[in-house]
């Protein structure tokens, strides 16, 4: 599907599903491709605000932001409040300036865990990078060279324990796999939940 227009439409058709908003989730394995996708997608969707989860996330808490997500983002975007978060900057090791996320009829929530079962019933859909977690993580490593190896040690164990815990793949509405031109596309059900 190189052409994401048609997609885009039936995503702004949904009904609202977070207050006002459509909250399209982008979810996969690190390295899947799923900031690229939320990008194209994004653009599809005339240029609809992208979460990236990574901004929530920390060093110390590479899945436990459920709390801060909820605080700052969907609970006000659940009353049609702009939502205000701080970014975490990775190099830094610190929260940045406070950003505003004002509600759009559509906004696109990518990263590891956009479909844990905290946040689903808060989508309107669940898209799921389908890539395996070995070649995903081979192409993060490559993307971030040498210097993060012992991160990506450390990310991948605990990628692993996240999605044996909470797995999104079983609940995503469909399955997203990026060819050389494209992404190639299938409607879920995925597979028994």
């Amino acid at each position: 599907m190189d052409d994401l227009a048609p997609l885009a439409a039936r995503l702004r058709a949904l009904p609202p599903s977070c207050g006002p908003v459509r909250l399209i989730a982008v979810d996969g394995h690190a390295g899947s491709g799923k900031s690229t996708f939320a990008g194209r997608l994004a653009a599809a969707l005339g240029d609809a605000p992208v979460l990236h989860l990574d901004d929530l996330a920390t060093h110390e808490e590479l899945f436990a932001w459920t709390d801060r997500l909820r605080e700052q983002v969907t609970g006000p975007l659940s009353r049609g409040e702009p939502a205000r978060y701080a970014p975490y900057d990775w190099t830094a090791r610190a929260f940045g300036p406070v950003r505003t996320l004002e509600p759009a009829p559509v906004i696109v929530v990518e990263g590891v865990g956009a479909g844990r079962r905290a946040l689903r019933p808060l989508l309107a859909r669940l898209l799921w990078m389908d890539l395996g977690p070995e070649e995903s993580w081979e192409r993060g490593r490559r993307r971030d060279g040498p210097a993060l190896r012992s991160f990506w040690d450390g990310w991948t164990a605990a990628e692993t324990a996240h999605f044996s815990a909470d797995p999104s793949r079983p609940w995503a509405d469909a399955l997203v796999r990026q060819l050389p031109v494209g992404d190639e596309w299938h409607e879920g059900p995925v597979q028994e939940r």
